[in-house]
């Protein structure tokens, strides 16, 4: 087996000049800037045509900074996941997607860059964006063991309108279906309707098209949670999975504390 090589000094320079792009991109954000390369570039302390060196568009420093915010979100998720038992596979993904919900709201230009970020242009690589999300891939991989704990009821193929048939035997989502055989490719369609559902809910109260009170108490949020667990065989456990999203919703926006998960 041949040994890996190590980087050389100028690619462990562009990879952080790459991390410092980011920083300086995610600062703009917060700081409520506007994000552009010119000004990337300024809080950089770099010309602009420096800065064309690495990011040669405005989409093309979106895309990586997008990517890189969820992913460094996405281990927000997974670590909220991971405060559970291992065997708690339904409590698991609600605490990870409520921690999104939470994300979401406490930072909502990040929010806003990473998911309403057109991709679906026609070219490849924009494409490819479809696929690569890691906080989807979280989701989807959560939504995949519960299923091979129980084997819920899946949507059958023949069931399926053509277009969707064909998006779930050739997906493109962010999610690994390997090893699913084509007769278990219903549960593609359930990662896009849970993924629709907890998107259209959190961008609604992110946007604050949504009554405040109703936004506060994370009431909507929680009415869909519960009407989508039921697909995911979570039928009867649903009033313990609403107090695990209570729960944290009640410790407020940003990440999670360490308090502690009810019983």
């Amino acid at each position: 087996m041949g040994k890996l090589l190590e980087p050389t000094r100028r690619e462990r320079q562009r990879e952080a000049t790459y991390d410092e792009i980011v920083r300086a991109s995610r600062a703009l954000l917060a700081d409520g800037a506007e994000l552009s390369l010119r000004a990337v570039a300024a809080r950089m302390g770099l010309t602009a045509p420096a800065l064309y060196r690495y990011v040669a568009s405005y989409q093309e420093l979106v895309d990586l900074v997008a990517f890189e915010i969820d992913k460094a979100a996405t281990e927000t998720f997974r670590a909220a996941a991971e405060a559970l038992p291992a065997n708690d596979l339904g409590g698991r993904l609600v605490v990870s997607v409520t921690e999104f919900r939470q994300w979401a709201l406490g930072s909502p230009r990040e929010f806003s860059l990473v998911f309403a970020n057109p991709v679906a242009d026609g070219s490849c690589v924009r494409r490819e964006l479809l696929t690569l999300a890691s906080s989807g891939h979280l989701f989807t991989d959560q939504m995949r063991a519960l299923w091979e704990a129980d084997h819920h009821p899946l949507p059958a193929l023949e069931e399926l309108p053509p277009a969707v048939r064909g998006a779930v035997l050739d997906p493109l989502i962010p999610a690994e279906v390997d090893g699913l055989a084509e007769g278990d490719r219903g549960i593609v369609w359930l990662y896009m309707q849970g993924w629709t559902r907890l998107y259209g809910v959190v961008a609604l109260e992110v946007f604050g098209h949504m009554d405040p009170r109703v936004i506060e108490s994370g009431d909507m949020f929680v009415d869909v949670m519960r009407e989508f667990a039921p697909k995911l065989g979570l039928a009867q456990d649903l009033d313990r999975l609403e107090q695990l999203i209570r729960a944290r919703i009640a410790q407020g926006i940003g990440p999670a504390s360490d308090a502690e998960q009810p019983a």
